[in-house]
């Protein structure tokens, strides 16, 4: 087994790591609209965090030596399910390749975000 670790994603905010690999498969940790660069989330919208997560997912992926295109599930929480459209209109640009998912509206998300993101790919 071996740990995923970089700089170009956020840092786990709590005791886990960003991602591990085993068996050929990267598990990600969920993802969060947090910039890496600044360490706080910067966009208020839907739209915006969205985009930054899968930005963060991307780059756990590239360092994993893996890419978007060999993710096979995604697990998709929101605030508000309300968000679901919007979500899904970027969403869509990232995961061209239409990986298995669930959705689901929760009640809260670490740190006031609007989504988080977790998935798993091969390697």
């Amino acid at each position: 087994m071996r740990t995923v670790k970089t700089d170009t994603a956020p840092a786990a905010i709590g005791p886990y790591s960003q991602a591990k690999i085993t068996g050929g498969l990267m598990f990600a940790s969920g993802q969060i609209p947090v910039n890496p660069a600044s360490g706080k989330i910067e966009a208020a919208d839907i739209e915006g965090q969205t985009e930054q997560v899968c930005k963060n997912i991307q780059a756990l992926l590239e360092v994993a030596g893996s890419s978007m295109d060999k993710v096979v599930k995604t697990v998709c929480f929101l605030a508000d399910i309300a968000d679901f459209a919007a979500f899904n209109k970027v969403y869509e640009k990232f995961f061209t390749s239409c990986p298995a998912r669930s959705c689901v509206a929760v009640k809260d998300i670490p740190k006031g975000a609007l989504c988080e993101i977790e998935c798993i790919a091969e390697v």
